[in-house]
């Protein structure tokens, strides 16, 4: 779904997943700095919405979310991931309740399939899931914005910004009065910088919820089953999981950054080493350099030198090996 921001001065348009938005507005750095400053927004129109209603919408969700739901405040943020049986993370949604209806955003190209797996969970409870992508975008304000949300507008609010969910219509009017706007780079590389995984970058296939360090924030341990509990409490107890995530600070002389799925290697083995990991998000900072966050064997040292492809990476502890 395109974006009418595209059309704002200066607009280069984002590719593969983050098609659809911004990529940024002609300046990256100055983007990046007025978001950790407060200020200026982020077009997230690109995300996919979905609405739940009914009396029983957060008793259901509690059954099938990682989340405890069933006492959740209205206007209180939460995060939750749905898991397959062997408790890998299909799923991540982002979610407020406003009394009425659970709101959530969820990855691009997630949405469909989402929907399909709560449509057929629902059984006998009283609820209606409907996806709002086509009428409702997401938008955020960066922490420390003082601009105010438009009336009626459900707002998720968390230590990192605000979530606007936003009339699509209003779009372009939200743009003019709330000013400037950034693009997704700059939105990204603040994400990095806080070590925010984000599903299908940090994560594949296989991830389970412990190596990217969703552990208390999506993950609560003192709830009732959900599919792949067992996964969870298992490695919880009884053991580690096999990988972790790390924060890196790659060479800033190095003119390209890696890629998502760029082999990670002990710097001392060089190039032809052993595969210990792979690069999922690198980024440029405005005050860091390149950075990037990487899944790594959990046994590879903590101090270690790392090389990205070719690139020197010096590593920083996310996730507890």
């Amino acid at each position: 779904m395109k974006s009418p921001l595209l059309s704002l001065p200066g607009a280069v348009a984002a590719e593969g997943r983050d098609e659809g938005v911004a990529a940024h507005y002609g300046d990256l750095f100055r983007e990046q700095r007025a978001l950790a400053e407060g200020d200026g927004f982020v077009d997230l129109s690109h995300r996919g919405v979905i609405a739940v209603t009914g009396d029983d919408r957060l008793s259901w969700l509690h059954l099938l979310l990682t989340q405890y739901m069933t006492d959740l405040p209205a206007g209180r943020a939460t995060d939750a991931l749905i898991l397959s049986a062997n408790g890998h993370i299909e799923h991540a949604l982002y979610l407020v309740d406003d009394g009425e209806t659970v709101w959530a955003h969820v990855e691009p190209g997630t949405r469909e399939e989402l929907v399909a797996y709560l449509e057929s969970m629902k059984f006998f409870y009283r609820v209606e899931v409907a996806d709002r992508t086509e009428d409702i975008a997401v938008v955020h304000l960066p922490a420390g914005s003082v601009a105010e949300a438009p009336e009626g507008v459900v707002v998720r609010e968390t230590a990192h910004g605000r979530d606007l969910f936003l009339p699509r219509a209003d779009l372009e009017a939200f743009a003019a009065s709330h000013g400037p706007a950034a693009g997704l780079l700059a939105y990204e590389a603040l994400r990095v910088e806080a070590h925010r995984p984000r599903l299908g970058f940090e994560t594949d296939h296989r991830t389970i919820p412990h190596e990217i360090g969703l552990i208390g924030s999506a993950v609560h341990l003192q709830k009732g089953c959900y599919r792949g509990q067992e996964t969870v409490a298992r490695v919880q107890n009884l053991g580690k999981p096999p990988r972790r995530l790390v924060f890196l600070h790659l060479d800033g002389s190095e003119v390209l950054l890696p890629g998502h799925g760029t082999p990670v290697r002990l710097a001392a083995d060089g190039e032809e080493g052993r595969q210990l990991g792979f690069v999922t998000t690198a980024v440029r900072h405005h005050e860091l350099g390149p950075i990037a966050l990487a899944l790594v064997k959990r046994n590879v040292p903590v101090d270690a030198p790392l090389i990205a492809g070719t690139t020197a990476a010096a590593q920083e502890t996310v996730v507890e090996p």
